[in-house]
């Protein structure tokens, strides 16, 4: 008798599903690599708390960097560096409601246009774009490509209301 229940405790969570996270990867199709538009690529989507981005390049051509914004800028990043990455294929998770400023730090791919910034917002806000202009004027759009992949990540109300679901369906 505890199948059943189990099945509607399922069903009652699938239903009940919280925040949504995306998997971004730059640049698309195009990948972390020069000759792909990153400001434009940027300003396609709404960023999250939660999201990640995947950064695909060929592993010693290109690197990541975050960075402060004052780096980010003059593309020197002697300073200014947060974080490195190297692997090829870096999987950057979206942890806080805050700007994140990213470059490639071989040398001239920066100034090159391998750097862009996002605003990332809470994950339960409606993430709507900005109507202020960005400080860079924003290129041409490049081709159209899909590069999200959907995972569905429980919040904290969902959690709850799902515990609550799962209380009642043992009591039946």
């Amino acid at each position: 008798m505890g199948e059943p229940k189990i099945f509607f405790m399922l069903l009652a969570m699938v239903f009940l599903k919280g925040a949504v996270s995306e998997v971004h990867t730059v640049g698309d199709e195009l990948q972390w690599n020069t000759g792909a538009n990153f400001g434009s690529w940027s300003q396609k989507y709404n960023f999250s708390v939660g999201d990640t981005l995947v950064f695909k390049y060929v592993k010693g051509q290109h690197n990541v960097y975050e960075v402060i914004e004052a780096t980010y800028r003059s593309c020197n990043g002697s300073t200014g560096v947060l974080a490195t990455y190297e692997s090829g294929n870096d999987q950057i998770e979206l942890d806080q409601a805050r700007k994140y400023w990213f470059i490639c730090n071989v040398g001239g791919h920066c100034l090159g246009g391998m750097r862009f910034f996002i605003d990332v917002k809470e994950a339960n806000s409606t993430n709507l774009r900005p109507t202020t202009p960005q400080s860079e004027p924003p290129p041409p759009p490049p081709p159209p490509a899909s590069s999200c992949a959907t995972i569905y990540v429980f919040d904290g109300w969902s959690f709850w209301i799902s515990l609550i679901a799962f209380g009642v369906l043992l009591q039946l």
